[in-house]
């Protein structure tokens, strides 16, 4: 069992949600003890380990967390919308725990 050691904002400053990001990956590094690291359109670490469309392009923002054992996982891509079709912060929040603690109990 590896344990999440950092998690891993790749954002762009002038990107619209890039506040909400931000927001979300300071409350996550504090809740769970995690060390925080925020990269600016850092494209190699996310075509390497984030999404890509079917060409091979990456997007910004993205979230991602380092393990223990050096290796990097994708925890969230895209933020989760509510049913107005705004960002939905309480749900993103849920699903990248939720997938630290899938991820960490190695299932």
């Amino acid at each position: 069992m590896v344990k999440a050691k950092k998690i891993i904002l790749v954002t762009a400053p002038h990107h619209p949600l890039h506040s909400l990001w931000s927001k979300l990956v300071d409350e996550i590094s504090n809740e769970l003890g995690l060390e925080k690291d925020v990269r600016v359109e850092d494209y190699v670490l996310l075509t390497e380990y984030g999404d890509t469309d079917e060409y091979g392009m990456s997007w910004i923002p993205q979230l991602l967390v380092e393990l223990e054992d050096g290796s990097i996982k994708l925890v969230l891509s895209r933020m989760p919308l509510n049913e107005a079709l705004q960002p939905d912060y309480n749900r993103a929040k849920e699903l990248v725990i939720n997938k630290i603690k899938e991820i960490e109990g190695g299932t």
